[in-house]
């Protein structure tokens, strides 16, 4: 493995992490959610900034005034950020594209706990750098832990880092061996990545859940099958019964709720 590929491999993949400093408690902004079911108090992270900026810029654009909450599932996560959930026309100062996204900012201390607001994004199959949703953001409810599932989590994720590392060598090979003049058949491609997918996890931890991170899923509750594979970008302050009162909502076979519920105002209140 030439030294630029694992260079490149290694700056551009989660388990170097854009930060080993936890989120400070003072110099975030917070931003304040009006639903028509209650207030939900967020702190967006320093630590990711694409991601804060990103938001601070459709929250100050009006565009998520009038959304739905059109996906949610109890005891799991509450997703809203569609336009075409919109019931009156996206403001002229809003940013109106609907599939633009943003790059990853994986941070290994910051996870989906309950409360935790992260991105939204499209599967690895299709989306091998994991890029999130422009607009489509998530809030964690979740649920308690006890250790087997952590365990059982911490296998879903070393399952989730394999098959997007996987990805992501497929397509540099591939690339690399076109630009060079020099094609590859899709089996030689598959061969050379299934080695350097070996090398890689020979030379890397295997991943798992810090003591303190299992702590919080254990007495908080969260989602950690998600962990280093969606990007955290702020968690609520306030809220997190409002956040319960969205997952309880009636849903229909999609997820969507029967009755709408939807982000009435939305502003910063803090930075």
């Amino acid at each position: 493995m030439n030294k630029i590929f694992t260079w490149i491999l290694t700056f551009s993949f989660f388990f170097t992490f854009l930060s080993c400093i936890a989120p400070g408690d003072n110099e975030n902004t917070v931003i304040l959610m009006k639903t028509s079911l209650g207030d939900i108090k967020l702190k967006l992270y320093d630590e990711t900034p694409v991601h804060r900026d990103n938001f601070i810029k459709l929250v100050n654009s009006g565009f998520y005034e009038g959304i739905s909450f059109h996906r949610v599932i109890n005891s799991f996560m509450i997703q809203a950020g569609d336009p075409l959930t919109r019931t009156v026309p996206i403001p002229e100062s809003a940013d109106s594209l609907n599939t633009y996204t943003i790059p990853s900012e994986f941070n290994k201390n910051l996870f989906h706990k309950k409360g935790a607001l992260a991105a939204a994004r499209e599967g690895n199959d299709v989306n091998p750098d994991m890029r999130s949703s422009g607009t489509h953001f998530y809030i964690v409810q979740g649920t308690l832990l006890a250790e087997q599932d952590l365990q059982i989590a911490e296998q879903k994720i070393i399952s989730n880092i394999k098959q997007a590392v996987f990805n992501k060598m497929i397509r540099q090979i591939a690339d690399s061996a076109k630009f060079s003049g020099t094609p590859l058949s899709e089996g030689e491609i598959q061969d050379i990545a299934s080695v350097r997918l070996f090398e890689f996890f020979t030379a890397n931890p295997v991943y798992e859940i810090p003591e303190n991170q299992r702590e919080v899923y254990k007495t908080i509750g969260g989602v950690p099958r998600l962990d280093g594979t969606y990007t955290v970008f702020g968690e609520v302050l306030e809220g997190l019964d409002v956040v319960d009162k969205i997952a309880a909502v009636n849903t229909d076979a999609a997820d969507k709720p029967l009755e709408e519920v939807k982000i009435l105002k939305i502003k910063i209140v803090s930075k």
